[in-house]
């Protein structure tokens, strides 16, 4: 009771300052891991939290869950059209190279890890956090293109690693269990992701034909819309549990498909998003800090140069190279760059491999890389946003209409800016 206690009293203590800490580089997730890792020394809290583990990580999930299908419900293929594509160039390119770099550098810095277990890494940190920038894809000192850019690449990038990781986890699962690599990549591509799919196809073309059907006939009442909407990612995971499939891919695809029959899912999603949902994601890094708090006298030099590349080669390089022909100044590239803070996706997904994945020899190097990296982002990126949007909009003023940066690259930028 007590960690939920604490929990409860911080969230009430952070409403009442929120809108002035909006105007400071204190985050909600800084805040909320801060006092969950000062929490994480207590010896009640320990005994706790290795009794409501599984309870705790079903939290996790369900955040992740909610995160994924809105993300995939407000963002149309429209947004990844343009002369540029600045977004699908960081999902495709700079995504994949992110993975290889960071499993290569794995490999090389973090000990005898086999290259699915690098893979394994390279995956849970692969994806970016919106929720940790909130600041700079709001922000009007930033331009929209660019700040619209890296909001579509977190939206997106959390659903694309899971095959990912799924994957490196199935062929470490394979080789554990002695199992042929076909008959892996077969269980892996028709349940996980075969059975996913047609389970979020067939929850998001159902709920979404259904509450479409019913805002039409005027069946539903307005405020209950929201309700509605929440219901289909939380169907998901129920019939994915049922049939094997992954509730993190049933969820992504379910918030594309609704669309079909609801095109206002992304708004109805978004609003339980930014108020309960938000409720859930705290707790995940309030979670996320007493983890900390009992594994960082673990933290070994290495892992914490590797944390360090995370963010900045094993993220900058691949998008530097990305980003090339694009027209945009060095200190745009910079500051996309720097600005791919890791966060919720990467804790749930961690979190998710733990629970799932076979006993590794490498567990234990993947568990701490990911906290130190996540840590770290958490605070860095959160206390550098502010400074680091003054930087580049006194770095983007001498520039004109023309430059690359201020010019719409589709009608949706036109609308946004």
């Amino acid at each position: 009771m007590l960690l939920i206690a604490t929990f409860v009293a911080l969230v009430f203590a952070y409403s009442l300052v929120s809108r002035r800490l909006q105007r400071t580089v204190i985050t909600g997730p800084i805040v909320f891991t801060t006092v969950g890792a000062l929490m994480g020394f207590s010896p009640e809290v320990t005994t706790a939290l290795s009794l409501d583990r599984q309870a705790f990580l079903l939290v996790a999930e369900l955040g992740l869950v909610m995160t994924l299908f809105t993300d995939a419900s407000r963002i149309g293929l429209q947004m990844l059209k343009g002369r540029t594509n600045l977004p699908l160039r960081l999902l495709s390119t700079g995504m994949l190279l992110t993975i290889v770099l960071g499993a290569s550098l794995a490999m090389v810095l973090l000990g005898k890890l086999a290259w699915w277990e690098a893979g394994i890494l390279a995956a849970i940190l692969a994806p970016t956090d919106a929720g940790l920038g909130q600041v700079i894809v709001s922000s009007p000192d930033v331009p929209s293109k660019i700040r619209q850019a890296l909001n579509i690449e977190a939206g997106l990038n959390d659903g694309l690693a899971v095959p990912f990781l799924m994957f490196f986890i199935a062929l470490a699962a394979a080789e554990q269990q002695g199992a042929g690599s076909a008959s892996v990549l077969s269980h892996f591509l028709v349940e996980q992701l075969g059975y996913g799919a047609l389970v979020g196809l067939g929850v998001g073309l159902a709920g979404g034909c259904l509450i479409g059907l019913a805002r039409r006939r005027q069946w539903m009442d307005a405020a209950q819309t929201q309700l509605g909407v929440v219901a289909l990612p939380l169907a998901c995971v129920l019939a994915a549990h049922a049939s094997g499939a992954s509730m993190f891919i049933a969820a992504f695809i379910a918030g594309l498909a609704t669309q079909v029959g609801f095109r206002k899912v992304g708004q109805h999603s978004i609003e339980f998003t930014e108020d309960w949902g938000q409720l859930l994601n705290n707790f995940v890094f309030f979670l996320f800090g007493l983890l900390v708090a009992q594994a960082w006298s673990q933290f070994s030099v290495m892992i914490l140069l590797y944390a360090v590349l995370s963010l900045t080669l094993i993220r900058m390089l691949p998008v530097a190279l990305a980003l090339r022909g694009a027209g945009l100044q060095p200190s745009t590239v910079l500051f996309m760059g720097w600005f791919g803070p890791r966060g919720l996706a990467s804790i749930v997904l961690g979190l998710f491999y733990l629970e799932n994945a076979v006993s590794l020899p490498g567990e234990p190097t993947i568990r701490l890389a990911v906290m130190a990296t996540v840590m770290l982002s958490i605070f860095a990126h959160g206390l550098s946003t502010l400074p680091g949007i003054r930087r580049y909009a006194a770095a983007l003023a001498p520039l004109g209409p023309t430059a690359a940066e201020r010019l719409a690259d589709t009608e949706t930028d036109k609308r946004a800016a």
